[in-house]
């Protein structure tokens, strides 16, 4: 019986796999039903110092709006978002978690956010002589004047509506 449900679930995920993003690394149930009109948090992402909120609009033109709102003045950021998604098979990206948002007023509709990450593959630093990894300021100002500073992280978001409209 274990074996039967082992492979089911790993159908499940190969099947996801080939039919789109794959499997994210957060794993989520959809979130309750949402109004019109109520702006609700989907996500904070706190190394961009960023928190994602939605909104149903009721508009048929743009029936979700998705805003990414600074989380505060002196939050220092550790990575970059971009404005736009990824490309389908883009190196380096993985998509990091799948937000769906039914809508209250029509539940045949859902707004459905992907947020992908692009780890940045830095260094390690090197081990002095008393085997610690050392940091020091002077270094990181010296590298960073020589435009040798690191790759950061990266965040994306893409957000679309799945489903049959009710209006």
């Amino acid at each position: 019986m274990l074996r039967l449900h082992t492979l089911c679930a790993g159908l499940l995920a190969a099947s996801a796999a080939i039919a789109g993003d794959g499997a994210p690394e957060i794993q989520r149930p959809p979130a309750t039903p949402q109004a019109l009109g109520v702006v609700h948090t989907l996500r904070t992402i706190p190394e961009a110092c960023t928190r994602l909120e939605g909104r149903f609009t009721g508009n048929a033109a743009a029936p979700y709006a998705l805003a990414a709102v600074r989380t505060g003045a002196r939050c220092q950021s550790r990575a970059a978002l971009r404005e736009r998604a990824p490309a389908t098979g883009a190196a380096g990206w993985i998509l990091n978690d799948l937000i769906r948002v039914p809508s209250a007023d029509c539940p045949s509709s859902q707004a459905v956010v992907r947020v992908w990450r692009k780890p940045a593959n830095g260094a390690v630093p090197k081990m002095d002589a008393q085997g610690k990894a050392r940091v020091y300021l002077k270094d990181g100002l010296d590298a960073a004047s020589a435009g040798q500073l690191g790759a950061i992280p990266q965040y994306a978001v893409a957000m679309a509506l799945e489903g049959k409209a009710c209006r």
